[in-house]
């Protein structure tokens, strides 16, 4: 009472200023001592708890403007070396817990409020729109390979963790005032990086692994504007922390995820179907200026902001131990491990373009967005069922890699568990959070942990495994996880978890058994997985085959006579059959854009050139010597190692009768080779009356349109021609486009007889280097069984 009366009498003669200035002049570890001091002095008495507490409340020693105060159950102590509730500090202090829960009201709170979440959603938004627009932007560069996404994205997981880091050392090591000018002198040095344009000395030589070379390019082209975006989420919430400790900036991450979503999303539906990317990277260095501008204006505001943490959590000692970080890093690198193992096996069996980038890093953003929002979206008890069926699910679709589902089914499958998976891992750590003391931390071991299984599947497994095996266990390792933090729940679920990993184990096992049947030859690169297999067949019908990932890229008999015939999508009665056989009487000279086995030097005779390009060195290895079609051909063989475009735009015209187009990624050509530019690039290399030929065969896209309409924009007529299948000699269904104008060669009855009719969508335009739209030649769904071919 003696307190409560002194108290009063200050207030009504001197007013609350002085003792609110003497209170700013304290130190933090002097509040600290004050605070249990007054606390001591009424022990457990309610009436003196609250006098106490209203005489430290107008003193500011817990004023709002400088600390947070938990509730009881979140504020604890370290005591003998073990973590104990603090009774003395938080859960004496009931008015004010509730009272720092309650949103800001003050305009000038709000407006700040408004500039953070301002500032955070448009970064995040560039952060993710920059993503699949740069790695279009160098993706013919590189040979249209599905390994360019996978690679961009160990960039943008390294950058992402170096931007942490950096937020993590300025708000632990640095005082405000040095934050603000060290931020805005860097974001003005990003200033004349604008706008995005790779240097053409970054495209790779013949030969080579792009790994590094794509790093090295990323890095110069965009790595300071990409770490300064991926920065500011950590470094506003931790602004926002201090200086609107009322509110929540956990929030914050989760809008950051939102504008993320939406930037993804945009891209592939509204942004690349309707602008060119010289357009689109003009309009991104436009609004990273406009980034620019309001995060100097977020830093400028933050400048006078008091340098200590709240109160409660400098009393608090409960820093996360090695365990924990060790569990945040697993759980992020588990999530990463998925969203790029589930996008290779995506991309590398369709086509390696943006929609099958974003697809799945949209979901990946959207189950962090939903575990870190202010309502919960994962119930654990549900999601852990879920998850152990979506587990046995994938299991089932991957262990046997013989078997391929049709796009209808894989792309639902895949993407759905992916979506699954990530919220499992997301929503953990959404659990596992600290409070805002050690939220740089948090953040920084997130981006540890998405970098490490980034370049775990992206950088590493291509040269410690022969095959596609980071997949099944990357499923092996999300089923650990779930073990490990579902362990405490009880012997039901330590069960029904190890069950569940031993199942995982037996799926890598089953899947890499599946891989090296029957297999001759197994090598991996840069550009994907090879397989050579031999059937056990013993007589004429015994052949090899190779595939891409799961894809037949050839096939030939072992026992002449077969062997001499091309089989495959080559065959006698193919397009392609149909141009070597009647292009042209006496020698003749054929360009071929993608190696293979090297089936069409079948058609060889003696005085005829055959020029290969083919991008895989390990390709060119394989058919030499696993396969004879090169070395029995009585033709001249050359073969010139490196991206088939770039080669072209070097060499000299070679005035080929028949220039093939077949360098396929996955089941695609690379866009880069269907455009207006590329089609120059091949009618420099041909003779007047020769023949360009477009393999077009394709089981998700509609190529032959697009193919027809470059031919008709530079005057030249398009016949297509589709083959039958023949599985006893090894023919398969081939689209082959003929552009020609050699009117001879189209009048032939046997042309006439096999084309086939070809349509243009009325709002197809021409694709250029600049511009390609495939949803506008997206076959229609179909629901049947697709094989391995």
């Amino acid at each position: 009472m003696l307190l409560k009366a002194l108290s009063i009498a200050h207030l009504r003669f001197v007013g609350p200023q002085p003792l609110q200035m003497l209170a700013k002049s304290i130190s933090n570890q002097r509040r600290a001592v004050y605070f249990r001091m007054l606390g001591g002095l009424v022990g457990a008495r309610s009436r003196s708890l609250s006098s106490t507490t209203w005489i430290v409340s107008i003193c500011g020693l817990c004023s709002t403007q400088n600390t947070t105060v938990k509730p009881a159950s979140h504020s604890k102590q370290r005591e003998n070396g073990t973590f104990v509730s603090a009774p003395a500090v938080a859960s004496q202090i009931p008015n004010l817990s509730r009272s720092t829960q309650t949103p800001p009201t003050n305009p000038a709170s709000r407006a700040l409020a408004l500039i953070y979440s301002f500032t955070v959603g448009l970064s995040a938004f560039l952060l993710f729109l920059v993503e699949p627009l740069f790695a279009k932007i160098i993706l013919p560069w590189f040979g249209g390979s599905a390994a360019v996404w996978t690679v961009c994205l160990v960039f943008f997981q390294s950058a992402l963790l170096l931007g942490y880091f950096y937020a993590d050392l300025c708000t632990r090591r640095l005082r405000p005032r040095r934050q603000v000018p060290l931020h805005i002198v860097l974001l003005a040095l990003s200033l004349p990086l604008l706008p995005l344009s790779p240097g053409s000395f970054w495209r790779p030589g013949p030969g080579e692994d792009p790994s590094w070379r794509i790093l090295g390019l990323l890095t110069a082209a965009i790595g300071l504007p990409y770490v300064l975006l991926s920065t500011t989420s950590p470094l506003v919430q931790s602004w926002c922390s201090r200086r609107l400790p009322k509110s929540d900036p956990y929030r914050l991450f989760a809008l950051s995820n939102l504008a993320s979503l939406a930037a993804l999303l945009s891209y592939p539906f509204l942004i690349e179907p309707r602008s060119s990317t010289h357009v689109q990277s003009l309009a991104w260095s436009a609004g990273f200026a406009l980034f620019v501008a309001v995060c100097v204006l977020a830093a400028w505001s933050n400048r006078s902001s008091v340098y200590a943490q709240p109160l409660v959590e400098e009393m608090d000692g409960g820093k996360p131990g090695w365990r924990m970080l060790a569990l945040w890093i697993a759980l992020a690198a588990c999530g990463s491990m998925l969203l790029l193992t589930i996008t290779n096996h995506l991309s590398q069996n369709v086509a390696p373009v943006p929609l099958l980038w974003v697809l799945p890093l949209s979901l990946y953003l959207l189950t962090f967005a939903l575990a870190f929002s202010r309502r919960s979206f994962y119930p654990r008890s549900i999601w852990m069922r879920l998850l152990a069926v979506t587990l046995g699910a994938i299991g089932y679709a991957i262990h046997d890699p013989r078997t391929v589902e049709a796009i209808q089914i894989s792309v639902p499958l895949f993407c759905g568990g992916l979506f699954v998976c990530c919220l499992f891992c997301h929503g953990e750590l959404s659990r596992l959070k600290p409070r805002t003391a050690h939220l740089t931390s948090f953040y920084l071991m997130l981006a540890l942990g998405g970098a490490l299984g980034a370049i775990f599947v992206g950088l590493v497994a291509p040269h410690i495994f022969s095959n596609l095996y980071e997949f099944p266990l990357t499923l092996l390792f999300t089923a650990l996880l779930a073990l490990i933090t579902m362990w405490r729940e009880g012997w039901a679920a330590r069960a029904l978890w190890a069950v569940a990993a031993a199942a995982m184990a037996i799926v890598v096992v089953v899947n890499v058994r599946g891989y090296e049947e029957n297999s001759l030859v197994m090598v991996r690169s840069f550009y994907g997985a090879l397989r050579v297999t031999q059937t056990r067949d013993i007589g004429p019908q015994q052949a090899r085959m190779l595939y891409h990932g799961t894809i037949r890229h050839g096939a030939q008999f072992l026992l002449p006579p077969k062997r001499e015939e091309p089989t495959a999508y080559y065959s006698r009665d193919s397009g392609i059959g149909f141009a070597l056989r009647y292009c042209c009487d006496g020698p003749k000279r054929v360009g071929v854009l993608g190696l293979g086995v090297g089936t069409l030097a079948a058609y060889g005779r003696r005085g005829d050139y055959f020029r290969f390009y083919e991008i895989n060195p390990q390709v060119v290895s394989i058919a030499q010597n696993v396969f004879t079609y090169l070395r029995e051909s009585p033709a001249r063989i050359d073969i010139t190692l490196g991206d088939a475009r770039l080669s072209l735009e070097r060499e000299t015209p070679q005035r080929f009768d028949v220039l093939a187009i077949d360098a396929f990624s996955g089941d695609a050509i690379p866009v880069h080779l269907l455009t207006r530019e590329a089609m120059a690039i091949y009618f420099r290399h041909l003779k007047p009356d020769g023949i360009l030929a477009f393999h077009t065969s394709n089981s998700y896209l509609q190529l032959a349109p697009v193919v027809k309409q470059l031919a008709n924009s530079f005057g030249y007529p398009a016949r297509m021609i589709e083959n039958e299948p023949d599985e006893d000699n090894l023919v398969s269904t081939a689209d082959w486009v003929l552009v020609t104008r050699n009117q001879q060669f189209l009048s032939l009855p046997i042309i006439e007889r096999g084309q086939q009719p070809v349509h243009i969508p009325a709002d197809l335009r021409p694709w250029t280097d600049d511009y390609n739209n495939l949803f506008q030649i997206l076959k229609p769904i179909k629901f049947f069984d697709q094989n391995s071919d």
